[in-house]
């Protein structure tokens, strides 16, 4: 029996915006009230910033952040994942890349949209300062082998900030060391540095953790209502705590966007939204979920695809129709590795929890691990130890638990 589809709500990071993109949005009487009401949350003029402030202000950290944030929630819960369908918890999850993880935490149901607004505000005015600290800058590596490039990366004391899959991967560090690798780039690979204003993902953002922490320490946290996605690892937040924990600690650590996409696929994505303001997310979807439904959220224009997406998978008897059983598919190319060395490790029959190790690909220079994102109970093995695979083959069947 072929798994039920799963769509998902995606949250764009900085570096999304663009001069006037709110412009339409604002025609919209709920989105303007909910971004008016957010300013002094923010501290900043959100509707100005999204309409007339040019690039170079927009691109402050401290303005980029909030009003990201403010964006994509004024999208979702006016225009999206509210109205006439009840939207299932299991048939729609979440997930926010980088500061899009604080807009995808409220959607999860596990804090309220003004805390939200406020940690964004904390969390962007202390990764401003912390930028402003020293020069230091990102550069997006696009295609080339990703064994070289990361060894190019490490080569000059870089730190690989995202890992965003579909052939992208961001290297951030001093300015220093982003022009030594520049002069030197992996073979293969196309490198474009990126309008953003100091190493984000990086050690050089721990300053900015201490005054993050303080700020969550004041703010509730209830589990999450539906499936949602970490940039740490992708796995899927089952405790408020542990998703405070996570985006608190992800300031200063990389972006695992490559992993949170493999989870969407092993929970059998079929369709993904892009909140605004939209475009990369779902340019990396079209590369690596091949086959899903993707919309972009540019303008009210596009709500109409938008909701017609939701209420395919917002029936509120959907949760007895969920997933019989779902698989687990190669990160990348290599030779498949059972769990522990012993193919019989976990044999059919064997119950799996979230992070539990399911084996791994090797490849040359490295492995990528493969872990259960849900508990579930292994059904059957579609590969043997030492078998080569292929990106995306199919690897094992899982029952999720009830």
């Amino acid at each position: 029996m072929q798994a039920r589809g799963m769509l998902f709500i995606a949250a764009p990071g900085q570096g999304a915006q663009t001069p006037g993109f709110l412009a339409p949005w604002l025609e919209l009487p709920a989105f303007a009230a909910r971004l008016e009401g957010w300013s002094e949350l923010a501290g900043c003029d959100l509707i100005r910033c999204g309409t007339t402030a040019d690039a170079d202000e927009i691109r402050d950290t401290a303005v980029a952040q909030p009003l990201l944030v403010a964006a994509a929630l004024a999208a979702a819960l006016d225009q999206v994942i509210t109205g006439a369908h009840p939207v299932s918890r299991h048939s729609v999850g979440v997930a926010g890349h980088s500061v899009g993880e604080l807009a995808a935490g409220v959607l999860a149901g596990v804090i309220a949209a003004d805390d939200a607004m406020r940690l964004v505000r904390v969390r962007a005015e202390g990764m401003a300062a912390a930028a402003a600290a020293e020069e230091t800058g990102m550069t997006a590596v696009l295609g080339g082998d990703e064994d070289t490039v990361l060894a190019a990366i490490e080569d000059c004391g870089l730190t690989p900030a995202n890992v965003n899959g579909a052939g992208q991967i961001v290297a951030a560090g001093t300015l220093a060391q982003l022009a030594a690798f520049a002069a030197d780039p992996p073979a293969g690979a196309r490198l474009r540095p990126l309008s953003v204003a100091g190493a984000f993902h990086t050690h050089h953002m721990a300053p900015a953790t201490d005054a993050l922490a303080a700020a969550a320490a004041a703010v509730r946290a209830a589990d999450p209502v539906r499936p949602l996605l970490s940039n740490r690892d992708g796995h899927v937040v089952k405790s408020g705590n542990d998703w405070l924990d996570r985006i608190i600690n992800q300031v200063s650590a990389p972006v695992r966007w490559d992993q949170c996409m493999q989870t969407m696929e092993s929970l059998g994505v079929t369709a993904l939204i892009e909140l605004p303001p939209a475009g990369t997310l779902t340019g990396l979807a079209k590369r690596a979920l091949r086959g899903v439904e993707l919309v972009s959220l540019r303008t009210p224009d596009d709500l109409a695809a938008a909701r017609a997406l939701v209420a395919e998978h917002a029936d509120s008897h959907a949760d007895s129709h969920a997933p019989e059983w779902r698989l687990l598919v190669a990160p990348a190319g290599g030779t498949f590795r059972a769990p522990g060395g012993h193919p019989d490790a976990a044999g059919p029959g064997t119950p799996v929890t979230d992070g539990t190790d399911l084996g791994h690909v090797e490849m040359r220079g490295g492995s990528h691990v493969i872990t259960a994102a849900f508990p579930a109970t292994v059904i059957e093995w579609l590969v043997e130890d030492g078998d080569p695979v292929s990106a995306g083959q199919p690897l094992v069947r899982l029952q999720p638990a009830d």
